[in-house]
């Protein structure tokens, strides 16, 4: 019990001292701050301090605030009711992070910047009151935090975390500032500045003078650790050309083009437009550019040049390139080909193509099969096919621009150096005149300039075995007087005058060569020689009724009227010698057929056929084709052409014509025979006077009414061919002479008839006697009459007794006719032959 009386004794005297201990343990425990590892602690005083200065925000010192500084881990004395202390984390910043600072105290920001400047000491801003004390400025803030961990006073500063900047490969970073200095009046991206390290540092950018607004540097891959506040970074591919690509590059910025210029003057080391500020300061000027990229990746400021992708230009196999300069110089007046100029390795180097005064419009130069790396906006090309040769072909060439051709001339003069016209540039050089040129194109493949020369294909001149080539030459000198009287006075039976008239020169002049070609191919210029193909065999012209034959047959009229046909076959030949002279004299074989030979022939024996009768004619046909040989030849020498023969082949009379000559003919052998039978019956007259007259009479009677009628039927058709003949041959005379001759024809042939009737009954009457001439006749008329149904013979109802009717008619007819044996002249009617 003592005990605790004791105690609470002890304590009654001595409370104030524990009293004042317990004081002091609070004021030691609210005085002590323990700030961890990771930790700072945030001070605020609240009593007995300055007042912050208007304006301010953090307290500095002294001041009554929240505190600029900040306590780091460790154990801290403060001063209790009079500060304040709040725990917080440190500020990490991790990898692939950076710390964007925005101070929430500070002097302010100059007018027209938008960041704060940079000052000195604070240490990464973990020492708040070195910050405010060396001038530090309100506002977010240029530098970044890189990662780690920082004691930073989040009151004070603001902290935003944002992601390093990472450019991939074939990436590029496009950097646009949003502080800086104004960009100078006509440009468009920034001047580049010199160590901001990748826009890692703005405060060198700032202090160095960079320009806000578009950056002409690029950022090449990698991670940076940027402001992005400060720059703002847009990611875009690399600019690859691949392949069988080239890159057309037109800059945003620069100086101007020069007046009269379309593509910008190159300048050097810009990295191929890589580096855009070496671009501008070298004096890159603005617009479309003359060097192009070449396959590979480029990083290039897709802002400041824009990179069109085209394919290479490929000529294949049997083609060409043509070309056509957008800029350059003017071409001079009257040239329609741009001049050729050196170094520009096949348009591939823009650059070296201007500078050498290479001129605007159509190029001579073109572009052979390959492969080629040509700035497309500073050089059309158009691709067309080579000039192919075939075989037996050959290449006519027209130049479309050159010297104009002299006077007279048809085909220019040749040159030479200009490789079968593949090198236009020296076919200008070498004055190559404009026009169809002389040399050819023989068979093969030509890469020639479209635009400089056509190029017609056309066949080569062949010359077969058995013939020879004229040549009429369009190019040379002409040949003089004297060389034309000598040639003239050369050919059979030309006059001087004829022999002037007959261009027929040597080697080299302008006309008909004397010298021909023989067989063989030749590759001959149309336009410059013409070649007339000659056969120097024998040539049949036919004139017959054939369907393959070039001429029908002649039909001519005899002198007694008659329409003759005649096929006639002419074989003629050309010697090689009289070729030339031949085809000055009529041109070709074919105008000597047609209007030398045929017209001849016609005429040949058109004037022979007129000078005999039909029969006479035929009769005479060999003696006929010797004369029409002998005038062909005579003829044909004049046109230097050798007649080998005159040929006819058959000759056609008119039907009727000859119906009446073979029926004479008969008729003449029947009366040699009735006179050969009269006389061995005149033998027999004494024995069987009677039977022998009533034998012979009637055949006699009936031979010689046969011949007569036979007589007579020649003698009109003599007489009717020669009307018809007189008729033809006084056609050309006119129409009245031509009527007056057929009626005199007519008249003659009816004198003719009458004759012949006359004759015959005269011959007749002497023969069997007046009477029985008149019993004939009589038979004759009842006969026609018969045939002709005027006469009925048998009657619509016939009785007959035991014979037929035959016998009634003979009988009948043997009453009318008494002395006349009707049995045997009717025998012998039926035994002659039928017309």
């Amino acid at each position: 019990m003592s005990d605790p009386v004791n105690v609470f004794t002890w304590l009654g005297n001595h409370y104030l001292y524990i009293l004042a201990f317990v004081a002091l343990v609070i004021l030691l425990w609210n005085s002590i701050v323990i700030v961890g590892g990771n930790e700072i602690a945030l001070i605020e005083r609240r009593w007995f301090g300055s007042k912050m200065p208007q304006g301010r925000v953090v307290a500095l010192g002294n001041e009554v605030g929240i505190q600029a500084r900040t306590l780091g881990p460790g154990l801290h004395f403060l001063i209790p009711f009079i500060y304040k202390a709040t725990k917080s984390v440190f500020t990490e910043i991790l990898e692939n992070e950076i710390g964007l600072i925005e101070s929430v105290d500070g002097t302010s920001i100059p007018s027209g910047r938008i960041f704060a400047a940079v000052v000195p000491g604070h240490n990464s801003f973990q020492d708040g009151e070195a910050f405010i004390r060396n001038g530090g400025q309100k506002g977010p803030q240029i530098e970044i935090l890189p990662p780690g961990k920082y004691r930073i006073n989040p009151y004070l500063f603001k902290l935003t975390k944002g992601n390093v900047t990472e450019i991939k490969d074939f990436e590029i970073g496009i950097v646009e500032s949003v502080d800086g200095v104004a960009i100078p009046e006509g440009r468009i991206f920034a001047q580049a500045v010199d160590g901001h390290a990748s826009y890692q540092n703005g405060e060198a950018f700032i202090n160095n003078g960079g320009q806000k607004g578009p950056q002409i540097e690029i950022i090449p891959p990698g991670n940076y650790r940027i402001n992005p506040y400060l720059f703002k970074v847009t990611k875009s591919s690399a600019t690859k050309i691949g392949d069988g690509e080239i890159g057309l590059v037109e800059s945003a910025d620069g100086s101007a083009i020069p007046a009269g210029r379309i593509f910008a003057t190159v300048v050097s080391g810009h990295n191929s437009f890589q580096s855009g500020q070496d671009f501008i300061m070298n004096g890159g000027q603005k617009g479309p550019q003359t060097e192009i990229l070449p396959p590979g990746v480029y990083r290039i400021h897709p802002n400041l040049f824009k990179v069109t992708k085209a394919e290479a230009v490929i000529i294949q196999k049997g083609e060409v390139g043509m070309v056509t300069a957008q800029d350059g110089a003017p071409i001079p007046m009257g040239r329609l080909l741009a001049q050729s100029v050196p170094g520009h390795s096949n348009y591939e180097n823009g650059e070296a193509f201007l500078k050498n005064g290479g001129q605007k419009g159509p190029q001579i130069d073109v572009l052979l099969p390959g492969t080629y790396r040509i700035n497309l906006n500073l050089f059309n090309i158009q691709v067309a096919s080579a000039a192919v040769v075939e075989a037996n072909k050959i290449g006519l060439v027209t130049a479309l621009d050159g010297i104009p051709l002299p006077e007279r001339e048809y085909v220019a003069s040749p040159i030479t150096g200009h490789n079968d016209y593949q090198d236009g540039s020296a076919f200008l050089l070498k004055h190559g005149q404009r026009g169809p040129q002389l040399d050819v194109l023989r068979p093969g493949t030509y890469y020639i300039n479209p635009l400089m020369f056509s190029v017609a294909i056309d066949d080569v001149a062949v010359v077969e075995r058995g013939q020879v080539g004229v040549i009429v030459s369009n190019v040379g000198e002409d040949p003089t007087e004297e060389m034309k009287r000598r040639l003239g006075s050369s050919q059979t039976g030309a006059s001087e005058e004829e022999g002037k008239e007959k261009y027929v020169v040597p080697k080299g002049f302008r006309g008909i060569q004397e010298e021909v070609a023989g067989p063989g191919r030749y590759y001959l210029n149309r336009r410059a020689f013409m070649a007339y193909i000659i056969d120097t065999t024998n040539i049949t012209i036919d004139w017959d009724d054939q369907e393959d034959t070039r001429f029908d047959q002649l039909t001519v009229i005899s002198k007694d009227g008659f329409p003759i046909q005649v096929s006639v076959k002419v074989v003629i030949r050309v010697r090689p010698d009289q070729a030339p002279y031949m085809v000055a004299k009529v041109g070709s074989i074919d105008n000597l057929i047609q209007h030398v030979i045929h017209p001849m022939i016609d005429s040949s024996f058109r004037n022979q056929a007129s000078t005999a009768s039909a029969m006479n004619f035929l009769q005479s046909r060999s003696e006929e084709q010797a004369k029409a040989e002998s005038r062909a030849r005579i003829d044909l020498e004049k046109y230097h052409v050798e007649c080998v023969s005159v040929l006819i082949c058959q000759i056609k009379l008119p039907e009727d014509l000859m119906q009446t000559q073979t029926k004479r003919i008969i008729a003449e052998q029947q009366q040699e025979m009735y006179k050969m039978e009269q006389k061995s019956q005149a033998e027999r007259t004494e024995m069987e006077k009677m039977r022998a007259t009533a034998d012979q009479q009637p055949t006699l009677v009936a031979s010689e009414i046969a011949v007569k009628v036979a007589t007579q039927k020649k003698a009109e058709m003599i007489t009717l061919a020669e009307g018809n003949a007189e008729s033809k041959a006084l056609e050309g005379a006119g129409e009245g002479k031509r009527l007056k001759a057929i009626g005199d024809g007519e008249a003659s042939k009816i004198a003719a008839i009458g004759e012949a009737t006359a004759q015959a009954y005269n011959k007749q009457q002497e023969a069997i006697g007046e009477e029985a001439i008149k019993q004939i006749k009589i038979v004759e008329l009842i006969a026609a009459a018969i045939q002709e149904g005027k006469i009925k013979i048998v009657p619509d109802v016939l009785v007959t007794g035991g014979g037929n009717a035959g016998d009634g008619l003979m009988g009948q007819l043997s009453r009318l006719l008494p002395g006349v044996d009707l049995t045997a002249l009717v025998n012998k009617q039926a035994a002659l032959p039928k017309a």
